[in-house]
């Protein structure tokens, strides 16, 4: 019966230390990262908008 007891206690920790990650990544780390693609994006369209469409010339310009 320890055994038991022992192991749900460890699933328990296990699964509250998932938990605290992914609200961490879904609270602090995911606004930063959506930030940045969302700024990355608009640098890259720049204004150039080819439909979404590559277009052969118009990278680093």
């Amino acid at each position: 019966m320890k055994a038991a007891t022992g192991e749900l206690n460890l699933t328990v920790i296990t699964i509250v230390a998932i938990a605290l990650v992914i609200g961490f990544f879904g609270a602090v780390l995911w606004p930063q990262i959506q930030n940045s693609i969302n700024s990355q994006w608009g640098q890259v369209a720049g204004g150039k908008a080819s439909g979404g469409q590559y277009t052969e010339g118009q990278a680093g310009t």
